[in-house]
């Protein structure tokens, strides 16, 4: 299908001529016999190369009226490619640094000026992997960053994409982070392992500092036989997520035992839909705080998820209640006005003291901190409405400015609480 859209017009012209003027393979000169040009796509700009090209006349020679182009072209794009070694570089930051999909690649390279189409990138990106394979597989410049640190700390672990298939086993140095050997195995037998091991013995020009992995007993074994004077230890992160178990599976059933006092936001939302009031508002705010909480997962087991969880539904609670620091009540009961009295008469209430607000009977001692409202009201939404608070106190005359509330405010939060605490599970979450 033949091209519709007209070609940029390039901005930036560069003349480029071969450094050698005599021929590679039988050494008589060359002769620039033609000029060629190109066009790319780089950052900087849409570049047109204008090229000298030389060739041997020779009839001797293997290389006889062959071309030989100017090396720097090498330097700005890949052979019969429209875009530069700076595009496809960019590309692959993009991808793997970055996270970044095909249409939001397309989207930023469009944003720089670089006119590409989706299948441009995916074809880019194919090329940066084969660019990365080749830089990784080239032994000279390994040797050298290897020379220059004086050792190295070898790192071994396998992958395993699915039960059945091979396993992809890979061997880096913890210095430098390069990538010693890959190799994939249909097994992971000690006699297997060790093969491997020895290879990378006798490819290192360094001594080998130190050995890290994970539990696995073949890998220990095979570690023993190649390498039985070099120090060797647990990874770090196998080690804490063993020792961590425990921890991980109490913090997990604490999670579980939570989302139970929250499964009746979903009916408390139903509820309010179809209301475009501003207590409806207040409303859909909580429930969304919560579900917030609920899919905020931390990073076992450093981050126990749990415990973020608890905190955050901990605050939750408090904002329900929580009152301005000027001109707000002592209880939420007070505006809520019919919070009912829970077993042996005694009402749940709100009561501020110099350290805060604390959710506990008035009079009584604070609550207890193994949970966000073990009666289960105020545990189950979320602190969103934190700006909205309650009638002045007694005895005290409004404020005017950020402190005081609105007309119709104390109406607003009180209808807010009562339907929030007295949520019950709907009909189809039951």
């Amino acid at each position: 299908m033949p091209k519709t859209a007209k070609s940029a017009e390039p901005t930036i012209t560069r003349e480029l001529t071969p450094d050698r003027t005599d021929c590679p393979h039988c050494g008589r000169p060359m002769t620039a016999d033609y000029a060629n040009r190109r066009t790319i796509h780089t950052l900087a700009g849409v570049t047109r190369l204008h090229l000298t090209i030389r060739r041997c006349h020779a009839p001797t020679c293997v290389a006889h009226k062959k071309p030989y182009r100017p090396e720097a072209e090498g330097a700005v794009a890949l052979p019969r490619h429209e875009f530069g070694l700076d595009v496809i570089a960019l590309i692959g930051r993009l991808r793997y640094a970055e996270h970044r999909s095909v249409p939001e690649i397309r989207t930023h390279l469009v944003g720089r000026g670089v006119s590409v189409s989706e299948r441009a990138v995916t074809n880019l990106l194919d090329r940066y992997d084969e660019l990365l394979a080749v830089a990784l597989a080239d032994d000279r410049r390994l040797r050298k960053v290897l020379a220059g640190q004086g050792k190295v700390i070898l790192g071994i672990d396998g992958l395993q994409p699915d039960v059945g298939h091979e396993v992809l086993w890979v061997v880096r140095d913890g210095l430098s982070g390069e990538i010693l050997l890959a190799r994939s195995l249909l097994s992971a037998r000690q006699q297997d392992l060790a093969e491997l091991l020895a290879a990378v013995k006798a490819a290192c020009p360094v001594p080998v500092a130190g050995i890290v992995s994970d539990g696995q007993h073949s890998i220990r074994k095979a570690v023993r036989q190649v390498f039985p004077d070099v120090p060797y230890q647990l990874c770090h992160f196998h080690f804490l997520r063993e020792a961590a178990r425990p921890i991980y599976e109490s913090d997990r059933h604490a999670k579980k035992e939570l989302k139970k006092k929250v499964r009746t936001v979903r009916g408390v939302e139903r509820r309010t839909e179809g209301r475009t009031d501003p207590e409806a508002d207040v409303i859909r705010g909580y429930c969304s705080a919560v579900r917030s909480a609920l899919t905020d997962d931390g990073r076992p087991p450093l981050e126990a998820s749990g415990l973020k969880l608890h905190a955050r539904l901990t605050a939750i609670a408090g904002s329900l209640g929580r009152p301005r620091k000027r001109g707000a009540p002592a209880r939420v009961d007070a505006v809520a006005g019919d919070d009912p009295p829970r077993p042996g008469g005694r009402r749940r209430g709100v009561r501020a003291d110099h350290a805060g607000v604390r959710v506990g009977p008035p009079g009584g001692p604070p609550p207890r901190p193994d949970g966000p409202d073990r009666g289960g009201g105020a545990g189950t939404v979320s602190r969103v409405a934190r700006g909205h608070a309650a009638a002045p106190g007694r005895g005290r005359r409004p404020r005017s400015g950020r402190g005081s509330l609105r007309e119709g405010e104390p109406e607003l939060l009180a209808g807010a609480v009562r339907l929030l605490r007295h949520a019950r599970p709907a009909a189809d979450e039951q």
